[in-house]
């Protein structure tokens, strides 16, 4: 047989998965993978089912076939309108807004969208697995720069030796996964005034945006001169605790969003037209929603960080996500500590050096999820005790 991708045949299985899987053998509570152990909002949930047992009344046939390609339109606008109340930032939901399969689908379709193989982009470390996966596929060069613990700065002057004429792209996660992060105002001007320079585009993964704790987000698009170089990305499934609806987008200039909606056309065509019927309805009531969201994953924050540091733990207070990083004593390693905290915690984290390719800062940290029920995080710091 003929080999397969170069690329694709590198690949291992998902740390994520990875994790999960051993905290299932071994009967471990799971505070690695980021998702919530929790019921999403029932009143979403009857949406959903509404649109289901409505998609052939009264004439109205279609809601439990294809969508758009693009989205629904209710969708696309529910998306641009709040944009505009929350940030002020415009995008004009028939040509610059494209649902996609989860956030994860619309970083894939970007890359393979705008990106030719030996164009470089720059990384910070440590990312989300799935733009390595994403870049490696399309050919692209990595530029990993380092976000330094405690506070997870960067080194300015690593990601201008990292910045060049053949820059194409820059990967923002912000807030980011896995450290919780917010990245400054002044980071993102140097970063807005190097893309200018260089003239390269910024993907900023903003799935997070919601889950911040003492400052509001700031899109990246909202930054001056960036709306015409930002592909800005989120999804519903972290803020509304839905991750299995895999209900994503990609906004920005619609020459970029047209290109990327090439991909996604052959990629999965669309995306469950019932969700996105009800999360159309959803994103209209986020006002109401989010008060009480944020209280929730605030409280959940802090009894884990204050519970890990009683059974200490260095964990770090994040600003934003619903993950906290903790450093490990001096000779530790974090694939051989996770292991241990499961064999004999019984409790499930995630080691960092996944997250890493150029620098070792990693196998000296782990990752907690507190997307969990109260019970549960509270059974996980019991044993961690």
């Amino acid at each position: 047989m003929k080999p397969f991708n170069h690329a694709v045949t590198n690949f291992k299985e998902s740390i994520f998965s990875t994790m999960t899987k051993l905290a299932i053998t071994h009967e471990a509570i799971n505070l690695s993978q980021g998702f919530p152990d929790f019921e999403g909002p029932k009143w979403i949930i009857d949406l959903a089912k509404n649109a289901m047992d409505q998609g052939h009344l009264n004439g109205n046939v279609g809601k439990n076939q294809y969508a758009p390609s693009f989205g629904i339109l209710p969708l696309r606008e529910a998306i641009a309108n709040n944009y505009k109340r929350f940030y002020g930032v415009e995008f004009n939901p028939l040509n610059e807004i494209v649902v996609t399969n989860g956030a994860t689908e619309a970083i894939f379709c970007t890359c393979m969208a705008l990106l030719n193989p030996g164009d470089e982009v720059v990384v910070f470390e440590p990312f989300y697995d799935s733009y390595l996966a994403s870049l490696q596929m399309v050919g692209a060069v990595i530029k990993p720069v380092t976000l330094i613990a405690p506070d997870f700065s960067f080194d300015k002057n690593e990601l201008f030796s990292a910045i060049g004429p053949k820059t194409k792209m820059l990967i923002l996660n912000n807030p980011h996964n896995p450290t919780g992060k917010i990245f400054s105002l002044a980071e993102i001007k140097l970063i807005a005034e190097l893309a200018r320079k260089f003239d390269f585009l910024i993907l900023s993964d903003e799935v997070y945006e919601f889950l911040t704790f003492d400052e509001s987000h700031i899109p990246t698009a909202s930054f001056e001169d960036l709306a015409v170089r930002t592909i800005t990305i989120s999804s519903t499934g972290k803020t509304f605790g839905l991750t299995g609806w895999k209900i994503g987008w990609a906004a920005g200039p619609a020459d970029i969003i047209k290109a990327i909606h090439n991909v996604h056309q052959f990629t999965t065509f669309c995306v469950a037209h019932p969700l996105q019927v009800a999360m159309a309805e959803a994103l209209n009531k986020m006002d109401e929603y989010l008060v009480d969201f944020k209280k929730q994953y605030r409280n959940k924050r802090d009894l884990l960080v204050t519970g890990l540091k009683a059974a200490g733990f260095n964990v770090l207070n994040p600003a934003g996500t619903y993950f906290a990083m903790a450093i490990l004593k001096e000779g530790e390693n974090d694939i051989e500590f996770c292991q241990k905290l499961i064999l004999e915690k019984k409790v499930a984290v995630i080691p960092t050096s996944a997250f890493y390719m150029k620098s070792n800062a990693g196998s000296s940290m782990i990752r907690f999820c507190f997307a969990k029920t109260d019970e549960t995080l509270k059974a996980a710091l019991k044993n961690l005790n």
